[in-house]
């Protein structure tokens, strides 16, 4: 599994040329596969998602300053995903991502990066579902007909 690395040098803001990629669709296959019916479903992601959005919008104009003020809220999110993991609604992969993850935000453009690198995990995350429903789907219907 890739390891979460943001920049390839940070000093000359270069981020890791396979983050948006090959890191994020090797994770997004992994939690997808590890999550059975009753884990890792798209709405429990999308809400981890969504708040990194949220905390875009506010970041987004915000100065470093500012930015390190919202951080510890930021890093809140580990609290919830802890407790998603408790409540069984997440794998210990989606721990492990978001973990990483946050571990690697200490400054505006490091959150921006995240915030980029999640939308392309999302992206990856959707086409894993659909393959996996038009794969179940197909293998119903397979099961359904009858044997000649």
């Amino acid at each position: 599994m890739s390891n979460i690395n943001f920049w390839l040098d940070q000093e000359k803001k270069l981020v890791n040329p396979d983050l948006f990629s090959e890191v994020a669709k090797e994770w997004a296959e992994r939690i997808k596969n590890e999550g059975l019916e009753n884990k890792n479903k798209i709405t429990q992601i999308r809400k981890f998602y969504d708040e990194v959005i949220f905390f875009y919008d506010q970041v987004k104009t915000a100065d470093e300053e500012n930015f390190q003020r919202l951080l510890p809220f930021i890093k809140m999110i580990r609290a919830k995903v802890y407790y998603a993991k408790g409540r069984n609604l997440i794998t210990p992969a989606f721990q492990e991502f978001i973990e990483k993850c946050l571990d690697e935000v200490k400054t505006k453009e490091d959150f921006k990066v995240f915030m980029n690198f999640f939308e392309a995990f999302m992206g990856f995350y959707r086409y894993f579902e659909e393959t996996k429903k038009s794969k179940t789907s197909r293998d119903q219907k397979r099961e359904n007909q009858p044997r000649r």
